[in-house]
């Protein structure tokens, strides 16, 4: 690839990945603690009030952030122009919420909720304040930045809510969690980007960047509803307790599959942006990224579904066990996720946000339709109906790939088709393991053992090219780090 694109998309893919690893490596030895400090119920009261934070963000941002990513010659205008619609809209979404907070404790019959939403919404504050910084980051693709704040806030606010937790808080460590984890990302990102506002405000460009944010800002806003509507009807007609085990179940799905898709989905927006009139070598490099994607996501999730017992069992002990069944569903319906959201990245890089838009109604409205139907039957009938709602909205994101890509659908499904084989093997093998042993500390060492050295084996004899560029990528990193030494 010319212009160092490669080089670009290597480096932005290694620090999405340490951005998200660490991450999400921190969390999980927090919430490794903190489910053992905190009970179901009280994450399920946080569960209850976060379902409106995802929303509320969206709103403030306005998809300007990708816009002005997108936007070649953005300048001073922009950037000031797109601060100051974020604070005038966080400000009137935090005093909507803070007056609303009441009926929301009516509404899940929880007075408790009334003090946390008012303390948990002055996110919607803090992150109107770094959505240019975090702009900034991406359009000069410093994903290196980036991850170091992302690493440092979340494990300052990780050790403040384990010692909050320790001292018999219970909500009120989850709740301070979150809070202090976007004021460290304040604090930080300003010291990065050093970027400072002025009092610049402009219609035109809030007009200019209208049509494709806003398509971008219904397609984020129907994702951020539909993900939290479970959480919403377990709240309203099920107990603290089933809400609560939803909502670990979820977390631990974000952790494990969510990092993936950010890891290897992530960056690719800014990267395809850089292409996105070269409708050939933009094709080209669409389908070296989604047959990498294919190879690590499927094979992992497969394995996620088939050690799902154990692994609950030994992170978060016996009283979690419950939970598995929500996590095998939530597994299973995000097995697609990164591809989908490859397309989605795709269409939205070549301005086709409208179509983004059209898909996600779609899908949206195919998960109603599974609830209305399977309402009656509980979650788990739900659940199954949302991972057929996801399964047929990346089939027709496909068809707009193909329409609008020329990308047919045979090489589309040759991408991942073998790579959905090698997942069923390493999920059989672990099943038939799970027969022989019951000690589930020893079950879950050899799942993992033997589906990594099955994996190894299916990479080396069928994707012998990645396999090789794998062991050279890490082999002249070893060298590196060596001689700088």
């Amino acid at each position: 690839m010319g212009d160092n694109l490669k080089e670009k998309m290597i480096g932005a893919v290694a620090w999405t990945s340490i951005d998200r690893i660490g991450m999400q490596a921190v969390q999980f030895v927090v919430g490794l603690i903190l489910a053992r400090l905190i009970s179901p119920e009280n994450y399920g009261l946080i569960g209850m009030v976060m379902i409106f934070l995802p929303v509320s963000t969206l709103l403030v941002d306005g998809g300007f952030g990708l816009a002005l990513v997108r936007k070649q010659n953005a300048d001073e205008m922009d950037f000031n122009t797109v601060f100051l619609f974020n604070i005038f809209v966080s400000v009137i979404l935090y005093l909507f919420l803070f007056l609303a907070a009441p009926l929301i404790a009516a509404f899940f019959n929880e007075p408790q909720l009334v003090n946390i939403s008012r303390v948990l919404f002055l996110i919607i504050l803090i992150n109107s304040l770094y959505l240019i910084p975090i702009a900034k980051m991406q359009r000069n693709l410093d994903f290196r930045g980036s991850a170091k704040v992302n690493i440092f806030s979340i494990l300052c606010s990780g050790i403040i809510s384990v010692i909050l937790a320790f001292s018999g808080f219970q909500v009120w460590a989850l709740v301070l969690q979150q809070v202090l984890f976007h004021f460290f990302r304040l604090i930080i990102f300003q010291y990065y980007v050093k970027w400072k506002p002025k009092f610049m405000f402009s219609f035109r460009v809030i007009r200019d960047m209208g049509a494709f944010s806003l398509h971008l800002l219904g397609t984020n806003v129907l994702n951020a509803v539909f993900n939290q509507i479970y959480i919403v009807i377990l709240g309203k007609f099920y107990s603290k307790y089933e809400t609560g085990l939803y909502t670990q179940a979820n977390k631990l799905n974000e952790t494990t599959n969510s990092t993936f898709q950010t890891i290897l989905v992530g960056s690719t927006y800014s990267l395809l942006v850089k292409i996105q009139d070269d409708e050939e070598r933009f094709r080209r490099v669409y389908r070296g990224i989604a047959s990498k994607i294919s190879i690590v996501t499927f094979p992992f999730m497969f394995v996620l579904v088939s050690v799902a017992f154990p692994l609950i069992f030994v992170l978060y002990s016996e009283i979690w066990v419950k939970a598995v069944p929500y996590f095998q569903l939530l597994t299973l319906s995000a097995l697609f996720a990164p591809l989908y959201g490859l397309n989605v990245n795709a269409l939205n890089a070549r301005g086709k946000s409208n179509i983004t838009f059209r898909v996600e109604i779609i899908k949206k409205t195919l998960i109603l339709i599974s609830v209305l139907i399977c309402f009656r039957w509980g979650i788990m009938a739900m659940l199954t109906g949302y991972i057929a709602a996801c399964y047929i909205a990346y089939f027709i994101s496909m068809i707009y790939l193909k329409l609008n890509l020329k990308h047919k659908l045979s090489h589309q499904i040759a991408d991942f088709v073998g790579c959905i084989g090698v997942g069923l093997v390493l999920a059989l093998s672990n099943t038939g393991i799970s027969f022989l042993i019951e000690n589930n500390y020893l079950l879950i060492a050899l799942q993992l053992t033997a589906s990594a050295i099955i994996y190894l084996i299916f990479v080396r004899l069928f994707y012998n090219e990645l396999f090789s560029q794998a062991l050279h990528f890490v082999f002249e990193k070893t060298k590196l780090k060596k001689n700088n030494r």
